[in-house]
């Protein structure tokens, strides 16, 4: 064996020395962004937009795998955590669903029952009251006889909502007094006289309007406040 060839070998056996020393150095490198990431566990992205108090569902959202470390300890990890709950705020597609973005949805209590109005979408109700509020619902009532005043009246106080609708247009009635063309069905939970009251209002009040009540304001107006007429305001000018 010549010089040139000793040479070679020498080379050869150098190269692959380096080619040994480099895969394990890779080796290393993967295993130590392994021992960084850790495990992976499924977690929820949001692959469409869920608006405000709009129930989530498993059509909006898709199934992913994201390292345990970088996940929040809020992420929602299976859907059954989010069924039958409505989002909290409107929910952006891309986001990764979390259970801080979900609230119960409001429910009936014992003697209570469910009635459905629509509201003139003119009171400015759209889009301000959301499930879970409480409101006082105002009717004002036409006098009976042409000589009796108009009278505006607290019907119900305290008014629990727990679905809001989409504005949509009210059914045409020629017998009907409504100005406005478009409403929102709001339900309410209401005991059976309060649900009576509701109804009357819808069937032969002029306007139903309705006015949201502060978070944790128990203030109950008093009767003499109930009762409107414009000759009994009793303020001079």
């Amino acid at each position: 064996m010549n010089s040139r060839q000793r040479r070679g070998i020498v080379l050869l056996v150098i190269s692959a020395v380096c080619a040994i020393a480099a895969f394990a150095g890779v080796l290393a490198v993967i295993g130590d962004a392994r021992s960084e990431v850790g495990s992976k566990v499924t977690a929820y992205r949001l692959t469409k937009d869920v608006p405000a108090y709009e129930s989530v569902t498993a059509a909006q959202v898709k199934k992913v795998q994201i390292p345990k470390r970088w996940l929040p300890g809020t992420a929602v990890h299976s859907l059954s955590e989010v069924t039958g709950k409505i989002a909290a705020t409107e929910l952006k597609s891309g986001s990764l669903l979390q259970t801080d973005m979900v609230a119960d949805r409001p429910a009936l209590q014992a003697g209570q029952m469910e009635i459905a109005i629509m509201i003139d979408a003119e009171t400015g109700v759209a889009g301000k009251i959301r499930p879970g509020d409480k409101v006082n619902i105002f009717a004002t009532f036409a006098g009976r006889k042409d000589t009796d005043p108009d009278i505006s009246q607290i019907i119900v106080t305290s008014a629990q909502v727990i679905d809001v609708g989409e504005i949509k247009a009210f059914d045409s009635n020629s017998d009907s007094t409504r100005v406005a063309d478009q409403g929102v069905p709001i339900t309410f939970a209401l005991d059976a006289a309060n649900a009576q009251r509701v109804a009357y209002a819808e069937s032969f009040a002029k306007h139903v309007r309705l006015a949201l009540v502060a978070p944790g304001d128990t203030t109950v107006p008093s009767p003499r406040d109930r009762t409107y007429t414009l000759a009994g305001d009793g303020v001079t000018s």
